[in-house]
């Protein structure tokens, strides 16, 4: 079964997201807006992986950087519960 995730009720002027992925590898663009979940900008987004509000990024090539569905799934789940996420220990 597929994620979904209402962002209209947050921000009744961003789309509504078909699906994210549960499993897998992520990239940034799939993430924030106006393609993914957070009405962030990019300069916001990078800001919180340096300063910890959101999850770490993984380099798989020089030029490729990804993050785990899984974390930006719990993060998510901690923005809808109006909590501050914080990385599992793993």
């Amino acid at each position: 079964m597929l994620n979904t995730i209402n962002k209209t009720a947050a921000n009744p002027l961003a789309k509504p997201m078909a699906h994210f992925p549960t499993t897998g590898l992520v990239r940034l663009k799939s993430i924030i807006a106006p393609g993914g979940p957070l009405p962030i900008s990019k300069s916001s987004w990078w800001a919180g992986v340096k300063d910890g509000r959101y999850p770490k990024s993984r380099k798989i090539s020089s030029r490729v950087t990804v993050w785990k569905a899984e974390e930006i799934n719990e993060l998510l789940a901690a923005i809808e519960r109006g909590e501050i996420w914080r990385a599992s220990s793993s």
